[in-house]
């Protein structure tokens, strides 16, 4: 069975998130946790906590169809280590965060290694500071988005996150997502039923199908292999809908959160009809 849903607001706190999604007709969702701009938070409130698992069961959304994403000031393969530090306790708080509200993801871009040391280092960096959180938390997973490869970003080819996913310690807590955008435009083609088949027939061989957690449904701005980050809504960028009508109809992507990050979300609810709609 498919679960989707969108990036929803939790203005006003994050016990709104879950009512934002039934407002949209969502199955799934994610949220931010805190200020996804601002490296200090105020802790959740045990009004907040109690507030959002109620919502969450009144909506009738399950917590593994919940994608909360960390903040984007993290950068877990940093190259300077103070930096680093500050990234893996925000990291860790973030964690801590999903932990509090029952949530068994967690969402977040590998990192950059910002031209200063090599790929292979910046990676390793990214996987240390993981099974650091791991070791400060449980059961919460941490997964990783794969990136467009925008400027020094890792992650944009599959074989980075399997390094990471390969150094990490408890290989039950480390999952994957996919973002239809990203991988477009870091040159993977998803374009027909046929480069669907190779790109996700690559994935399945150097990932594993067993590791993917998530998905983001975007369409794209860019063309293939561009490597920039731009989304598109459905059906109006380089993607169109094969890609997402083979998604809906491979069983492989069921069960997991598949999250719309699209540009206008005024046409969310339209997006995750004609979605469902695809289903043969």
């Amino acid at each position: 069975m498919k679960y989707i849903g969108a990036h929803v607001s939790a203005s006003g706190g994050v016990e709104n998130a879950p009512l934002n999604a039934q407002a949209i007709g969502a199955s799934a969702f994610a949220l931010f946790t805190k200020n996804q701009r601002q490296w200090q938070a105020r802790p959740l409130s045990r009004e907040s906590i109690q507030a959002f698992r109620e919502n969450l069961e009144r909506v009738g959304i399950a917590a593994a169809h919940v994608l909360p994403h960390d903040s984007y000031l993290i950068n877990l393969g940093h190259p300077d280590n103070d930096a680093l530090e500050k990234s893996r306790n925000a990291f860790i708080d973030e964690m801590q965060r999903c932990e509090q509200l029952g949530l068994q993801l967690l969402n977040f871009h590998p990192g950059s290694h910002l031209n200063r040391i090599s790929e292979e280092e910046s990676l390793t960096r990214v996987a240390e500071s993981i099974n650091l959180a791991l070791k400060q938390t449980s059961g919460v997973i941490a997964v990783i988005e794969n990136t467009a490869g925008q400027g020094s970003n890792l992650g944009y080819r599959f074989e980075h996150l399997a390094a990471i996913i390969d150094l990490v310690e408890d290989k039950s807590r480390v999952g994957v997502c996919l973002d239809t955008c990203h991988t477009f435009s870091a040159g993977y083609d998803l374009r027909t039923p046929e480069a669907c088949d190779q790109t996700f027939g690559a994935f399945a061989e150097i990932i594993g199908f067993d590791y993917l957690r998530g998905m983001h449904l975007n369409d794209s701005k860019p063309d293939l292999g561009a490597r920039v980050d731009r989304h598109e809504s459905l059906g109006k960028g380089k993607l169109g809908w094969e890609v997402f009508r083979y998604i809906m109809n491979d069983p492989r992507f069921d069960d997991i959160p598949m999250v719309l990050e699209t540009i206008d979300d005024t046409l969310w609810p339209e997006e995750i009809r004609h979605l469902y709609a695809l289903q043969h």
